[in-house]
């Protein structure tokens, strides 16, 4: 373990507790006062987070923070907690924190101005319009808890103080050993836990970290009047103030103040000091009260009391933020270092216990994919790209956030070929892993109704166009172009490359060359790592369409040593066209010479064929649920595919359709999306794609558990009786239980209801039964459909 913070001595202590025995841990400062975030953060555990990921780590913290003493003394108070709304839109927004607590299973409640203050007397009630409170959050102590930790599994860990790490010693991409300057240590596992100074000793290995160190300001007052003769270190619950980016914090007769509001003041980690550099704490800078003067007035208005106080104890720490948000968890390219960063004292109880499972059990039991290390592409771990990242994440931290809200800058970053002819149409762009996708197009504003436009209000309606309505049904009716270049695409070739693909998908892939396999990657507990389409273009090659570079990760990592088997990213450099509709035959099959006629060109197979000029790998597929192919060719092609594609498809009412229209047809149809619809807490039977696997092909990864599903629970269809279009990750309830949340969430615009997926009891999953959705606060029955409502025997892609 690299690092003495929560986060080291966490997992180490979790995999002492999982039998493990031989576990050092190396601290270039002090223990158990490392000097790092957990030294000097002020403790606040808030559980709530969109995230349902985010939020069980949590959740798993508390319980571990509550279990542990040090001396007599606890390691977490369990005070609660409460945000307060002093804006109309921070109140609604938490109605829709209330909604994800009780998705995930975390006790909440929404609370008056008056309850606040009878729970927080000093507060002032008449500037607030309400509150969301939390029972269970509270202060944990981290230093106090590192030492429990340690102390308490000392036989099979042992800790060094004062060691830092010098270097890495790397042999054929496999870790060898650690140097230090005290000595060399043999090893081919660790887990490096640096906080702020991550990226500095990751970089030794030549590990790229995109961690952003962030300076925070954090004061303690003089003794507040209405606390005289406070002893106890804490009593009231710790308060949020979102709007003005603050928060609060009892210390016995005193009060702590932390504030967001000034710019985000960034720090390279190579320049943070070491401990003998400075009396200074390391990981900290000079405090700069001109960024306090406004928030000490924001402070004194919500609790009035501290108006007779004075700021006394200053502190500047350092945080960090990573361009999404979110920790990075995993192995890194270097075999044996694995990387536990970005980790706040909220979640490092957590994140050590998922640590230690995916060390010894192999896989983790609560899905990590929104934490995974590989998830970002190269230009997301550029230094340009993690400064000015990290800083937005810093300026977003209270924010209210829509789920569709776009970032600014830096764009543009990647573009397809038809990026020009997309413009010049008028597209609204939206960004995915730096790609600038379509989301609608002005050119089809002429097909909007009336109809159309009132489908949505609210929420639902924002970052949204009745334009992607239009499209919707335009592409339903006749024939309709989207750019799938961002969809990412694999070459895994060589003799073996059939045994390595078999090895790991559920679905039989021995098939003639030409045929597209839809199929998912499991982990070993049958949890849906991936779905992927798989092409078979030759007897040893083939191209993997999946879901991002976790996947390219997760197929090199299990190449047997000397198996002929190469693979590639050949996203960059490529482009797809997906032409879908009715009319989709129309329109290809003028341009090629090729047979395109349903009897010469089958459903879910491939070809090389020629559309006028242009080279094209084509497949019959669709992710839409009508007729059509996808169409892939190099970027330098690209634009010549489109125009041709274009011009012929004038006379059918050819349109270009974004990606807004994508998801609705996508769900209307049933399809899933890996993500949010299912991932590793989901096997395939439950998320319905129990097609997908055949359980008689011979072994491959999660074979052994699926031959075993869970029955517990089932993805089902729902329609929202009164039309309401939700957001998704809404609870589900059943006569006032909790049954469910829901995934995926548009309106169908071809079948004329609101449409909703969502995890339910099996014996909910019936078709008529009655449940209820909480959206903002406010209940709303559906009913559960049969799946898909569209097209249910799929007779229109395979004619």
């Amino acid at each position: 373990m690299i690092g003495g913070g929560i986060v080291g001595f966490s997992t180490a202590y979790h995999l002492a507790q999982k039998g493990w025995t031989d576990i050092a841990l190396v601290e270039q400062g002090p223990l158990f006062e490392a000097g790092g975030s957990t030294s000097h953060a002020p403790g606040l555990v808030f559980q709530t987070n969109g995230s349902r990921t985010i939020c069980e780590l949590a959740q798993q913290t508390v319980k571990l923070y509550s279990s542990l003493s040090l001396g007599g003394q606890p390691c977490f108070h369990s005070v609660g907690s409460m945000e307060v709304a002093i804006t109309p839109q921070r109140l609604e927004d938490l109605k829709r924190r209330h909604g994800w607590a009780t998705s995930w299973g975390l006790p909440s409640e929404l609370i008056t101005p008056a309850e606040a203050k009878r729970r927080l007397p000093l507060l002032d009630d008449r500037k607030i319009l309400g509150a969301y409170a939390v029972p269970s959050d509270g202060l944990a102590k981290a230093v106090r808890a590192c030492e429990a930790m340690a102390r308490s599994v000392s036989g099979p860990l042992t800790w060094h103080a004062r060691t830092t790490v010098t270097g890495f010693e790397i042999a054929s991409g496999k870790l060898v050993a650690i140097v230090t300057d005290r000595g060399r240590i043999e090893t081919n596992l660790a887990i490096l836990c640096g906080g702020i100074w991550g990226p500095r000793v990751a970089k030794l290995a030549g590990v790229r970290v995109p961690l952003m160190p962030v300076q925070h300001q954090y004061v303690r007052t003089s003794r507040v009047k209405e606390l005289t003769g406070e002893t106890r270190e804490v009593v009231h619950p710790i308060l949020c103030n979102q709007d003005r980016a603050m928060y609060f914090r009892q210390h016995a007769d005193c009060y702590g103040v932390g504030s967001y509001q000034h710019e985000p003041l960034l720090v390279e980690s190579e320049k943070i000091r070491k401990h003998e550099e400075s009396a200074m704490p390391p990981a900290s800078m000079p405090f700069t009260p001109e960024h306090f003067v406004k928030p000490w007035q924001d402070a004194c208005e919500l609790l009035p009391p501290l108006r007779a106080t004075e700021t006394r104890e200053k502190f500047n720490g350092m945080f960090s933020f990573t361009p999404d948000g979110l920790p990075v968890l995993g192995e890194s390219h270097v075999g044996g270092l694995w990387i536990a960063e970005a980790v706040w004292v909220t979640h490092g109880g957590g994140v050590g216990k998922v640590m230690a499972e995916w060390l010894v059990d192999g896989a983790p039991s609560l899905d990590l994919r929104e934490c995974d290390i590989n998830r970002f592409d190269p230009h997301a771990t550029s230094p340009s790209y993690v400064r000015a990242r990290g800083a937005q994440q810093y300026r977003e931290v209270y924010d209210v956030i829509h789920p569709l809200q776009q970032m600014e800058q830096p764009r543009p970053l990647r573009t397809s070929p038809f990026y020009i002819r997309q413009k010049e149409l008028g597209a609204t762009f939206f960004e995915g892993r730096g790609w600038e996708r379509p989301q609608w197009f002005a050119s089809n504003e002429k097909l909007v109704t009336s109809v159309m436009r009132s489908k949505r209000s609210g929420w639902a309606a924002q970052n949204w166009s009745p334009i992607a309505a239009a499209e919707h049904l335009a592409t339903r009716d006749r024939v309709a172009m989207f750019d799938m270049t961002p969809l990412v695409r694999l070459e895994v070739t060589g003799r073996d490359a059939l045994t390595l693909l078999q090895s790991l998908s559920t679905n039989q892939l021995a098939k003639p060359v030409g045929s597209v396999v839809y199929a998912c990657f499991c982990d070993a507990r049958g949890g849906v790592k991936s779905d992927v389409t798989i092409t078979r273009l030759a007897e040893d090659h083939f191209q993997v369409g999946c879901n991002g570079l976790p996947d390219l990760a997760w197929i090199r990592a299990h190449i047997a040593s000397g198996a002929d088997v190469q693979v590639r990213d050949i996203t960059p450099g490529t482009c797809c066209v997906g032409v879908w509709g009715p009319r989709a035959r129309d329109l290809v099959q003028p341009l090629s010479a090729d047979d395109f006629s349903n009897g010469g060109f089958r459903y879910f197979t491939a070809r090389r064929v020629h559309i006028g000029e242009v080279p094209v790998m084509a497949q019959r597929v669709s992710y839409v649920g009508e007729l059509g192919w996808e169409m892939y060719t190099t970027s330098d092609y690209g634009m010549r595919l489109w125009d041709l594609l274009w011009r012929s498809g004038q006379p059918l009412g050819v349109i270009a359709a974004g990606r807004a229209a994508f998801e609705s047809l996508r769900i209307e149809k049933g399809y899933r999306l890996w993500g949010v619809d299912m991932y590793t807490d989901h096997d395939p039977y439950e998320s319905g794609l129990g097609f997908t696997v055949k359980l008689d092909k011979g072994e491959f990864i999660g074979r052994a558990a699926l031959a075993k599903p869970r029955q517990s629970r089932k993805l089902c269809c729902l329609t929202i009786d009164d039309g309401t279009v939700l957001m998704g990750k809404e609870p589900v309830f059943a006569q006032d239980r909790v049954v469910g949340y829901v995934t995926s969430a548009t309106y169908g615009f071809a079948v004329d209801r609101s449409i909703a997926y969502a995890y339910v009891p099996v014996e909910l999953a019936r078709e008529g039964s009655i449940v209820e959705v909480e959206y903002f606060n406010k209940r709303h029955r559906a009913t559960v459909a049969s799946d898909p409502l569209y097209d249910p025997k799929g007779s229109k892609l395979r004619n």
